[in-house]
């Protein structure tokens, strides 16, 4: 974990945000924070590729939205869970993100809205993954996708979800996606490690905001989900078998050593494994990526990471 102090160009970013941000009560009620944040991000997103072809589908009741680049031959595909602690997100939340890697590394992103807790709680969100995973082998075709070449994405809380499903295929002895992306990841329960020590107030996640976003996936702190892997993956017993990852971290967020761990974890199991540390960024860097010079190579590094994975089955190599 890097000392490097935090890029002024994404603070410049954070304060004019904050200037102009609506009014904002944590002791408002779960749905209005949810709406209040969609439409912050809404309002704040960039605008789509112009060529870019983008379709709103239902299947098995779960909602999604498909970002395609033009072109006729199926595209590798990417199942991508979107953050926001499990309680909030959506594809709205993620929408300029998504559509800016199925561009740039020339995929079909498949973005969904998966079941939010507390409603409810893990393993729903693993479930929902799963159904459109299946969903996108299945029909993958129709809309564009290669099945044979998916992999899985997500930042923060997503890349849980992400890193869930992969362990489920491994113990379900499914097959295996052809990637994964780990944006930030929130993977861990252990929130002494130093980064959670060291950034405990950080420049956008706090560790006791982790603390009740894990608590309203999971349950009460000794409940059974905190010892599922699929739920925490950095306690999984065995990583051995898992596909190809790239990690991204930020010097700067609370949840930096839960991807350092798994990275290292990867490794020694001998899984195909890169981790990229941005020492003068925060969490979710990569809203600030059309502000920061900083924030914007880290997202290309992403966009090159999920391009290589997707189209070669293989990282991109340094």
């Amino acid at each position: 974990m890097s000392s490097t102090p935090f890029d002024a160009e994404t603070q410049r970013h954070f304060e004019a945000l904050a200037a102009q941000a609506e009014p904002w009560d944590p002791a408002w009620p779960l749905e209005r924070q949810r709406l209040a944040w969609e439409a912050h991000c809404i309002r704040e997103r960039a605008r789509r590729p112009p060529h870019l072809m983008v379709e709103d589908l239902t299947p098995d009741g779960i909602h999604v939205r498909i970002y395609r680049p033009p072109g006729e031959e199926p595209k590798p595909g990417v199942l991508y869970a979107h953050g926001g602690g499990w309680t909030m997100g959506s594809c709205e939340t993620h929408d300029d993100l998504c559509a800016e890697l199925a561009d740039g590394a020339d995929v079909v992103v498949v973005c969904f809205d998966y079941r939010l807790a507390p409603e409810h709680p893990h393993p729903a969100q693993v479930d929902d993954a799963h159904r459109v995973l299946d969903w996108m082998r299945s029909s993958g075709r129709a809309i564009g996708i290669d099945p044979t070449h998916i992999i899985a994405a997500g930042d923060s809380a997503g890349g849980q979800v992400a890193a869930g499903l992969a362990l489920r295929l491994k113990r379900e002895g499914g097959g295996p996606l052809r990637g994964l992306v780990l944006i930030n990841p929130a993977l861990g329960a252990d929130f002494e490690t130093e980064s959670y020590r060291r950034h405990a107030q950080s420049p956008a996640l706090s560790r006791e905001e982790m603390f009740d976003c894990l608590t309203a996936l999971l349950g009460p702190e000794g409940s059974p989900g905190w010892r599922d892997p699929e739920g925490v993956p950095n306690i999984a017993p065995d990583v051995s078998g898992l596909p190809p990852c790239f990690i991204t971290v930020a010097g700067h967020d609370p949840l930096h050593d839960d991807g350092v761990i798994f990275h290292d974890r990867l490794k020694t199991a001998g899984v195909p494994v890169q981790l990229r540390e941005e020492p003068a960024l925060a969490h979710s860097y990569w809203r600030s990526r059309h502000q920061s010079r900083a924030a914007m190579a880290g997202f290309q590094a992403i966009t090159a990471a999920v391009r290589h994975l997707a189209h070669e089955g293989a990282l991109q190599p340094y």
